[in-house]
């Protein structure tokens, strides 16, 4: 069996970065993945979707240097349900209604954009290294 997920999307916080007890690097870090969508009436809606994301080893310092608040990422990696029921994790808000935690166990991690998003910056994923500029929906090949 196989799953990979691949996100694109910004850093809500700066890293935090920890050891294990065996000393290995671990860091943890929220991502926001935007979705914008026509409704059924035709009206424009914004969705966003909170994913924690964990880098292990080198990778976990690398990113802990590197990486800040608002830094635009690509996460290649695998779903992290909750051990006790194999589902994202739930918890109940302050409010008292129940959300859903989504985590994800990073593989890859590559650093898009040259840093956190500048107001009036393009909010589209960028491809390649931090100098490539900005593409549009219908740039995207697929």
């Amino acid at each position: 069996m196989f799953h990979k997920i691949i996100l694109v999307g910004n850093l809500g916080r700066d890293p935090e970065m920890r050891y294990t007890p065996n000393g290995q690097a671990v860091t943890s870090f929220p991502v926001a993945v935007n979705r914008t969508y026509n409704d059924s009436a035709g009206q424009q809606v914004k969705e966003t979707i909170w994913i924690r994301i964990s880098a292990w080893g080198k990778q976990a310092e690398t990113c802990k240097q590197y990486l800040t608040k608002g830094r635009q990422v690509l996460v290649e990696g695998r779903l992290s349900p909750d051990r006790a029921t194999g589902n994202p994790r739930t918890y109940t808000r302050p409010d008292g209604t129940t959300a859903a935690s989504y985590e994800v166990v990073a593989e890859t991690v590559r650093f898009l954009g040259g840093g956190p998003r500048q107001e009036g910056a393009a909010t589209e994923p960028a491809e390649g290294q931090s100098a490539a500029p900005a593409t549009s929906d219908e740039e995207i090949p697929f």
